[in-house]
Parts: structure tokens; sequence; C-alpha cells
């Protein structure tokens, strides 16, 4: 109830003022049905944007952090992104894949729409980022198409670390539904996974136009902060 009351009531009216969303290609997504969207993921508003906009209620798989802070203002968040439609999930350990997949499932199973990020985090750049394998083992395994989706100029909006949104305009893509009827039985075989991850995010990175980089988000992320880190410790001595 409060999901409905969120979306038409409180945030989904501020986010359209804020953001003044273009939707384009919503015909694309499913009106009844379990399906999963596809997307990139630039901005902390996209976990809100586009569920403010869809006619159907949609469920996010969004990181445990977001539900576990301290105090009243964790406790209210924790509140906030459940009410929004967002399942936790632990990204810490070997079994946090498995866990996310089986949440996923979940969703799908009771013939609703799941959200999913292929990057598996924020761009911290604005780029678009490989995809980790997950999306396809739940396409595969629940037999549900994919549409892919684009978030675009939430970047420019509310980057990492902004915590004020700008007021400006954003357009949110959707494209036509991928079918991966073709590879089913097929959840296990690793090339398989890979091939279906590269055509979803290809997809997204047609609808997006965003530069594409062939490494993971966390992976680049780790390493500029090593990189940072060692500058810190080691800053260069000046020229005389």
């Amino acid at each position: 109830m409060f999901y409905y009351l969120l979306k038409y009531v409180f945030l989904g009216p501020l986010l359209r003022l804020v953001f003044r969303p273009r939707i384009e290609g919503l015909e694309h997504v499913p009106a009844s049905g379990p399906a999963i969207i596809a997307g990139n993921h630039l901005s902390f508003s996209d976990h809100f944007l586009m569920p403010a906009i869809l006619k159907r209620r949609i469920t996010f798989l969004a990181k445990a952090e977001y539900f576990t802070g301290p105090g009243v203002k964790g406790r209210l968040t924790a509140f906030f992104f459940r009410s929004a439609g967002q399942i936790p999930v632990d990204r810490s350990g070997k079994e946090a894949g498995q866990a996310a997949i089986r949440e996923g499932l979940g969703v799908l199973r009771k013939g609703e729409l799941l959200g999913i990020y292929p990057e598996g985090t924020r761009s911290h750049d604005g780029r678009l980022y490989k995809g980790k394998v997950g999306v396809a083992v739940m396409a595969l395994k629940a037999g549900v198409p994919v549409v892919p989706c684009a978030m675009i100029g939430t970047f420019e909006a509310q980057p990492p670390g902004k915590v004020v949104p700008r007021i400006r305009p954003v357009t949110i893509r959707f494209g036509a539904p991928l079918d991966f009827s073709r590879y089913a039985g097929l959840e296990n075989e690793k090339a398989v996974l890979r091939a279906v991850t590269d055509e979803i995010v290809y997809a997204i990175l047609t609808l997006s136009g965003q530069e594409y980089v062939d490494e993971y988000a966390a992976v680049v992320k780790e390493r500029q902060v090593a990189e940072q880190n060692a500058k810190r410790r080691f800053p260069r001595a000046p020229l005389v």
C-alpha cells in the first residue's frame, strides 16, 4: 500500500517535478507477467525514477548497506527503501551472488517485474562497464524476457557524492525485449552466460550512447582508489 502512496502521492510527483523525465519506449515493458528490466546505473536517483514512471510495480535488488545504517536515519532509510520495492542483497562473501539470484528468481516466480543493474554497482564516471552474469542466470532459469533500459542525464543531475540533485531534465529509454529462449537449459554454461550478458549490455549501450569499458566497474574503482592512496603516501618530490 505504501508503495503506491509513495509512487503516486509523495515521491513520484516530486521526482517528475525535479527531473521532468522524458519517457521513450515504455510500450516495450510487458503489461503483465514476469520480466527483467536491465539498466545502466548512473545515480542514486535511478532507484526511484524508474519505479516512479512505470505503470507496474517493479522490485530492485539493492545493496544491503542501504538497509543497515545506524540510528533513526538508518531505520528511516531502510523503511524508505523497502517501501519503494527494494530487496536488500549482501554483496560480500562467496554466497552473495547466489543470494541475489535466489531473491531475483523469487520475484519473477510471482509474475512481477525485476529491476537489475548488470554492472553490479553505480558508474563512478558516467561510462558503461562490463556486466556480471547474474542477470543472464536469472533470465535463463526463469525463462523471461529482458527489457534493456537506459537512464540518460541522471549522472549529471546527481553524480556520486551529491546529496541534493540538480533540477534538470533526464531521459528514460526502454528498448525492445530480448528473448533468450534459444539458450533454455544452458544456464550453467559459462560461455552462454557471458554471451547473454554481453548482448544485454550492448542493448543498453545502444540506447544510452555511453562510452563502454570492458572491465568490471568495481575493479576499476578499487584500482583508482589504490592509486590515489599511493599518491597520498608517496607524493612526488618537487622538481628543482
